[in-house]
């Protein structure tokens, strides 16, 4: 029972002098920046494969110029008219609107 209480006298006033040194540990504040920046950088690398570090990443490949999208021209482009309805307001834009319909539920 005695090396118990001996562990734990050790392992609290280790923790204390840890304490009182981490208190008086401090850094500038471009390297808080740039911790956070990693910290952030590392936390998030899953998600961001499209980045150029990444390991996965791979380079998005060219619209090749003879495909049919590029060699469209003005001339050729279909043209859409607005629809104007007769609820639409003066500017012309037409009003947001729809009905909610719940779920019929039979009685009994």
């Amino acid at each position: 029972m005695m090396k118990v209480w001996l562990a734990i006298f050790v392992l609290l006033f280790g923790a204390t002098e840890l304490l009182q040194w981490v208190k008086q540990f401090s850094l500038p504040l471009p390297m808080l920046l740039l911790g956070g920046a990693l910290l952030a950088v590392t936390s998030n690398y899953d998600k961001l494969t499209d980045m150029p570090f990444h390991l996965d990443y791979e380079k998005p490949e060219a619209l090749p110029e003879d495909s049919p999208v590029a060699q469209l021209d003005a001339s050729q482009a279909p043209v859409q008219k607005p629809v104007r309805d007769a609820v639409s307001d003066r500017s012309g834009r037409q009003p947001i609107s729809f009905t909610i319909r719940k779920p019929h539920l039979p009685e009994g």
